[in-house]
């Protein structure tokens, strides 16, 4: 069934939008994308807005992370399509069904050299699941559908439409077709029941579990699998939380233990890539379960890789009736060295050192931090650490840039966050250079009336860089910051609040101060800058 409608081209494709259960809009203006703004003022559809483009994706990124839905972000032409690259190419890479909107030049006066004239299709085709030019206003509605089904059809990703000038301003009516349904995607039965008779078989299995299980909407049935097949379960992504630290299968500081010891590695709704050692784990045969055939991966050769709806996939392996191996033996040695490692941590996150660690700002934190606070890490050493010393306790509160470990997500994801989630802790965790990205959309934050928590860990140095540098080469060069920048009075400067703490003992009424404030804040936190994150000195 169809509905027709009558409007310009902003017109026509907003009513495309709200009938796919797009809810806002993230921008920057310009004068390409015009028609956008007056369908959306005209309606109360909220526009948020940044001060550069790649937070405008970001933001439509975290909305689609979180609630599992489609994102928008309208970015005039020419330089606001480039500028979103970096947050349309993270979506890629994470999944996530982001839908960009772009102004074009006009079409009728083409290499004329128009204002911000320039094909944006070549440079985006690449790192989206559908790019299109739309020439026609009357198309419009059916273009945006098809771009929204493509986004939302496993594998998840992101999409990008463009509009000439004159599509987007000229008037027409034009067919609002109903939304297409995304159907599950059947696995093979006969790969299920191999991978579930050699799960329920082995020895020592474990279960990694990322992204895609939440995205997927999968969460209860990999509860279901891990407790029917008694195997321990390991998370990354958004896939963090989704056993609770309390559970009796959830583990997370005995990964090496585990992936050292097992026998069977089931990978869920990940790519075995360079943290998941690319998928060779000595000895274990691996199982990879992915919600795509275009998944599985091609590097190595998994014993068994099921591909599909997650939430088949996995329900199936819980209704496995063959014989199962008893894995308490094996269960109870990781909660040995699971234990011992988070003893170890404990006492890391209690130092009383000066300057301070960044295992004590963690410690802090996780006395800070609500169960269904959304934490958001922007940075590399720093946010490292937070991956070790947090447990998130539910699925969907975890948001970090992905495997394409793109800096600058951390206001654009917090703003995303906030819409999302108006009476959450939002926390943003971000390291002194991550914050030369994206610091300037605290104005964004404040104008908009969007309160969150910053909290930078201050060491002054690029610390994935300049560790290594000094290791591989005796000497490092462009890895130093200005140390003790008061980063904090830049955020008071755009309209926030902060402070800076260099006593451990001062970090938990300085978080306290921040969760209070009902504005944008930021605790500067200065931190040893020797204190390393331990990595392998392998950079593949």
């Amino acid at each position: 069934m169809t509905e027709r409608i009558e409007g310009h081209g902003g017109e026509l494709a907003l009513a495309a939008l709200r009938a796919h259960g797009v809810r806002e809009m993230f921008t920057l203006s310009g004068g390409h994308v015009f028609p956008l703004y007056d369908a959306a003022h005209k309606t109360d559809f909220p526009i948020y807005d940044v001060r550069h483009e790649q937070s405008a994706v970001f933001a439509a990124e975290a909305v689609a992370k979180l609630q599992r839905r489609p994102g928008l972000a309208v970015l005039t032409a020419g330089p606001g399509v480039t500028n979103g690259i970096s947050g349309m190419t993270s979506a890629f890479f994470n999944a996530s069904p982001v839908l960009v909107l772009g102004g074009r030049a006009p079409a009728f006066r083409w290499g004329s050299g128009s204002l911000q004239e320039m094909d944006h299709l070549p440079l985006v085709a690449p790192v989206t699941k559908h790019a299109e030019t739309v020439f026609s206003t009357d198309d419009i509605p059916r273009a945006v559908g098809a771009a929204l089904t493509a986004a939302l059809t496993p594998h998840r990703g992101p999409v990008f439409l463009d509009f000439p000038l004159e599509t987007v301003f000229s008037v027409a009516d034009a067919d609002l077709p109903t939304p297409a349904g995304v159907d599950a995607v059947e696995p093979d039965p006969d790969e299920v029941s191999r991978a579930a008779t050699l799960i329920a078989g082995a020895q020592r299995p474990v279960i990694i579990a990322g992204s895609d299980v939440y995205a997927g909407n999968a969460v209860a049935a990999l509860r279901e699998a891990a407790e029917a097949l008694q195997v321990p379960v390991f998370t990354n992504g958004m896939g963090r939380g989704s056993l609770p630290p309390e559970h009796p299968l959830a583990f997370a500081k005995a990964r090496r233990a585990a992936l050292s010891g097992a026998d069977v590695v089931v990978v869920v709704g990940t790519p075995l890539d360079f943290r998941l050692s690319f998928g060779d784990f000595g000895d274990a045969k691996v199982v990879h379960i992915v919600d795509a055939p275009s998944q599985r991966a091609t590097h190595v050769q998994p014993a068994v890789a099921p591909a599909g709806d997650l939430r088949l996939i996995l329900s199936a392996l819980a209704d496995h009736a063959g014989d199962r191996a008893d894995h308490a033996d094996w269960i109870a040695d990781l909660r040995v060295a699971e234990d011992a490692a988070k003893a170890r941590d404990a006492a890391e996150m209690a130092a009383e050192t000066d300057p301070i660690r960044p295992a004590r700002i963690y410690g802090e934190l996780r006395r800070a931090l609500a169960p269904d606070a959304i934490t958001i890490g922007d940075g590399g050493d720093f946010v490292s650490y937070a991956g070790r010393y947090l447990e998130p306790s539910q699925p969907g509160t975890w948001l970090d840039p992905g495997p394409y470990g793109c800096l600058g997500t951390g206001l654009g994801y917090a703003m995303g966050a906030r819409v999302s989630h108006p009476d959450r802790q939002i926390c943003v965790l971000m390291g002194d250079g991550a914050a030369g990205f994206s610091l300037m959309d605290v104005e964004s934050l404040v104008r908009q009336k969007l309160p969150v928590v910053i909290v930078v860990g201050n060491n002054g140095i690029w610390g994935l860089e300049k560790h290594p540098m000094r290791a591989m080469y005796g000497y490092d060069v462009a890895a130093d910051l200005q140390p003790e920048l008061r980063y904090d009075t830049v955020v008071s400067a755009l309209g926030g609040a902060g402070e800076t703490v260099a006593k451990a003992a001062d970090l938990a009424p300085a978080l306290q101060r921040a969760f209070d404030s009902g504005v944008p804040y930021l605790v500067n936190v200065l931190t040893d800058p020797t204190d390393a994150y331990p990595r392998s000195s392998n950079l593949a």
